[in-house]
């Protein structure tokens, strides 16, 4: 019965982070937006002010980056614990900005000021479950064959 999770939790995963690269990839303007908001919320915070205007330039293309990286490896079943904790570590970086920042659950998608109903939010809290319950199954798995 895992094995089947583990897989629908993986596909989903990397289908969430896949599906989002041609909008990193390509400067959308909901990806513009994001980042911008991101990087002016950044901009205001002393230790981060450097690094903000990097982080609205570039930031989309190395999230994007990063992303793909953990959908390989976390299709692969022998790397599935490693893609989950990338994935893991950059899905808890979108819900700590959604959550503590500007940006918000409710985020604006376009310059005519309309929201996207919290659907990327939602998303993100659904991979960030995903990567956890991956986590803890290959841990499960490793207890009981004695790997870890």
């Amino acid at each position: 019965m895992t094995r089947y999770l583990s897989w629908i939790l993986a596909v989903y995963v990397a289908f969430v982070f896949l599906q989002s690269l041609l909008f990193k990839f390509t400067g959308s303007e909901e990806t513009r937006i994001i980042f911008e908001t991101i990087g002016d919320w950044m901009a205001g915070i002393g230790l981060l002010e450097p690094v903000s205007q990097p982080f609205k330039t570039y930031g989309g293309y190395l999230i994007g980056m990063v992303e793909l990286f953990a959908s390989v490896l976390i299709l692969v079943p022998r790397t599935r614990i490693w893609g989950a904790i990338i994935g893991f570590g950059v899905i808890s970086g979108a819900l700590f900005f959604h959550l503590f920042t500007p940006l918000g659950v409710n985020r604006v998608v376009d310059a005519a000021g309309n929201t996207d109903g919290g659907i990327l939010f939602y998303m993100a809290s659904g991979v960030w479950l995903s990567c956890i319950t991956l986590i803890a199954i290959s841990f499960r798995r490793g207890r009981q064959s004695g790997s870890f």
